[in-house]
Protein backbone atom coordinates (compact mmCIF):
# COMPACT_ATOMS: atom_id res chain seq x y z
CA UNK A 1 0.00 0.00 0.00
CA UNK A 2 1.10 3.67 -1.07
CA UNK A 3 0.58 6.00 1.88
CA UNK A 4 0.24 9.95 1.01
CA UNK A 5 2.14 12.04 3.63
CA UNK A 6 0.87 15.72 4.06
CA UNK A 7 1.25 18.69 7.00
CA UNK A 8 1.67 22.31 7.12
CA UNK A 9 -0.67 22.81 4.51
CA UNK A 10 -1.78 26.23 6.30
CA UNK A 11 -4.61 27.04 3.84
CA UNK A 12 -2.73 27.26 1.39
CA UNK A 13 -5.08 26.15 -1.52
CA UNK A 14 -3.20 25.40 -4.46
CA UNK A 15 -0.65 23.56 -3.29
CA UNK A 16 -3.08 21.80 -1.31
CA UNK A 17 -4.45 20.72 -4.71
CA UNK A 18 -1.61 19.96 -6.08
CA UNK A 19 -0.53 17.37 -3.12
CA UNK A 20 -4.44 15.87 -4.01
CA UNK A 21 -3.69 15.63 -7.80
CA UNK A 22 -0.59 13.68 -7.28
CA UNK A 23 -1.93 11.31 -4.33
CA UNK A 24 -4.60 10.65 -6.97
CA UNK A 25 -2.48 10.38 -9.61
CA UNK A 26 -0.31 7.79 -7.73
CA UNK A 27 -3.36 6.03 -6.59
CA UNK A 28 -2.61 6.16 -2.88
CA UNK A 29 -4.82 4.24 -0.42
CA UNK A 30 -4.31 6.26 2.29
CA UNK A 31 -3.25 9.50 3.23
CA UNK A 32 -1.96 10.89 7.00
CA UNK A 33 -2.17 14.95 7.22
CA UNK A 34 0.39 15.56 10.52
CA UNK A 35 -1.95 18.75 11.03
CA UNK A 36 -1.77 22.78 10.90
CA UNK A 37 -4.77 22.45 8.34
CA UNK A 38 -5.90 25.92 9.79
CA UNK A 39 -9.34 26.74 8.82
CA UNK A 40 -11.81 23.91 7.61
CA UNK A 41 -12.23 25.38 4.33
CA UNK A 42 -9.77 23.58 2.93
CA UNK A 43 -11.17 20.36 3.56
CA UNK A 44 -14.18 20.98 1.72
CA UNK A 45 -12.69 22.83 -1.02
CA UNK A 46 -9.52 20.32 -1.77
CA UNK A 47 -9.00 17.58 0.48
CA UNK A 48 -12.32 15.77 -0.62
CA UNK A 49 -11.27 15.50 -3.56
CA UNK A 50 -9.10 12.93 -2.42
CA UNK A 51 -9.71 9.15 -4.09
CA UNK A 52 -9.00 8.08 -0.96
CA UNK A 53 -9.44 8.82 3.34
CA UNK A 54 -7.81 10.47 5.20
CA UNK A 55 -6.40 10.50 8.66
CA UNK A 56 -5.03 13.70 10.08
CA UNK A 57 -4.48 15.14 13.61
CA UNK A 58 -4.68 18.39 15.02
CA UNK A 59 -1.80 20.72 15.01
CA UNK A 60 -1.05 23.83 17.57
CA UNK A 61 -2.85 26.36 14.08
CA UNK A 62 -5.70 24.42 13.79
CA UNK A 63 -7.83 26.92 16.25
CA UNK A 64 -11.57 25.63 15.09
CA UNK A 65 -11.09 21.79 16.06
CA UNK A 66 -14.93 21.27 16.07
CA UNK A 67 -15.61 22.95 12.19
CA UNK A 68 -12.21 20.31 11.30
CA UNK A 69 -13.65 17.28 12.57
CA UNK A 70 -17.46 18.18 11.30
CA UNK A 71 -16.06 18.59 7.58
CA UNK A 72 -13.55 15.76 8.03
CA UNK A 73 -16.25 13.01 8.84
CA UNK A 74 -17.03 12.86 4.79
CA UNK A 75 -13.56 12.30 4.13
CA UNK A 76 -11.91 10.37 6.92
CA UNK A 77 -10.89 11.44 10.36
CA UNK A 78 -9.22 13.59 12.58
CA UNK A 79 -7.58 13.07 15.94
CA UNK A 80 -5.84 14.85 19.18
CA UNK A 81 -1.74 13.77 18.69
CA UNK A 82 -0.28 11.36 19.18
CA UNK A 83 -2.69 8.98 17.56
CA UNK A 84 -1.58 5.09 16.98
CA UNK A 85 -3.29 3.14 14.12
CA UNK A 86 -2.47 0.00 11.97
CA UNK A 87 -2.31 -0.19 8.26
CA UNK A 88 -0.95 -3.41 6.31
CA UNK A 89 0.08 -4.95 9.38
CA UNK A 90 2.24 -1.78 9.98
CA UNK A 91 2.21 -0.11 13.15
CA UNK A 92 1.53 3.85 12.67
CA UNK A 93 2.19 6.78 15.07
CA UNK A 94 0.80 10.11 13.63
CA UNK A 95 1.82 13.11 15.40
CA UNK A 96 2.07 17.10 15.08
CA UNK A 97 4.74 17.81 16.97
CA UNK A 98 8.40 15.75 17.08
CA UNK A 99 9.04 17.39 20.60
CA UNK A 100 6.06 14.65 21.32
CA UNK A 101 8.81 11.83 21.14
CA UNK A 102 10.26 12.42 23.55
CA UNK A 103 7.93 10.38 25.56
CA UNK A 104 6.75 7.90 23.29
CA UNK A 105 8.41 4.42 22.58
CA UNK A 106 9.57 4.59 19.08
CA UNK A 107 10.77 1.91 19.10
CA UNK A 108 7.33 -0.06 18.82
CA UNK A 109 6.12 1.53 16.00
CA UNK A 110 6.61 0.76 12.22
CA UNK A 111 6.46 4.49 10.95
CA UNK A 112 6.45 7.92 12.43
CA UNK A 113 5.02 10.58 10.64
CA UNK A 114 5.35 14.06 11.62
CA UNK A 115 5.35 17.82 11.29
CA UNK A 116 5.10 20.65 12.63
CA UNK A 117 8.76 22.30 11.98
CA UNK A 118 8.33 22.93 7.96
CA UNK A 119 11.66 20.65 7.35
CA UNK A 120 11.38 17.86 5.18
CA UNK A 121 13.23 14.69 6.40
CA UNK A 122 13.56 11.14 6.68
CA UNK A 123 15.47 9.18 8.83
CA UNK A 124 15.10 6.13 10.84
CA UNK A 125 15.75 4.88 14.71
CA UNK A 126 15.81 1.50 15.24
CA UNK A 127 13.03 -0.47 13.65
CA UNK A 128 11.41 2.76 12.82
CA UNK A 129 11.09 4.89 9.56
CA UNK A 130 10.40 8.43 10.55
CA UNK A 131 8.92 11.16 7.97
CA UNK A 132 8.30 14.45 8.11
CA UNK A 133 6.78 15.77 4.71
CA UNK A 134 8.03 19.03 5.33
CA UNK A 135 5.24 22.01 4.88
CA UNK A 136 2.86 21.38 2.38
CA UNK A 137 2.46 25.62 2.06
CA UNK A 138 5.44 26.31 1.71
CA UNK A 139 4.68 29.23 3.50
CA UNK A 140 7.56 29.45 5.82
CA UNK A 141 10.74 27.78 3.51
CA UNK A 142 9.38 28.62 -0.33
CA UNK A 143 9.34 25.11 -0.74
CA UNK A 144 5.90 22.72 -0.21
CA UNK A 145 6.62 19.02 -0.61
CA UNK A 146 4.84 16.01 0.53
CA UNK A 147 5.50 12.62 1.24
CA UNK A 148 5.02 9.02 0.07
CA UNK A 149 5.67 6.05 1.75
CA UNK A 150 5.14 2.36 0.39
CA UNK A 151 4.03 -0.04 3.46
CA UNK A 152 5.66 -3.34 2.10
CA UNK A 153 8.98 -1.97 1.05
CA UNK A 154 9.08 0.66 4.13
CA UNK A 155 10.79 2.99 1.61
CA UNK A 156 9.86 6.80 1.98
CA UNK A 157 9.87 9.55 -0.89
CA UNK A 158 9.80 13.20 -0.64
CA UNK A 159 8.32 15.18 -3.81
CA UNK A 160 8.82 19.35 -3.65
CA UNK A 161 5.53 20.53 -5.39
CA UNK A 162 6.07 22.49 -8.73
Amino acid sequence: MLVGIMGDSHDNLPKVRQAVELFNQRRVGLVLHTGDFVAPFVVIKELGKLSCPLIGVFGNNDGEKRGLREKIRAIGEIHLPPFTLEKEGRKILLLHDPEDLKNIKTEQYDLIVYGHTHRSEIKREGRALLINPGECGGWLTGRSSVGLVNLDRMEAELITLP
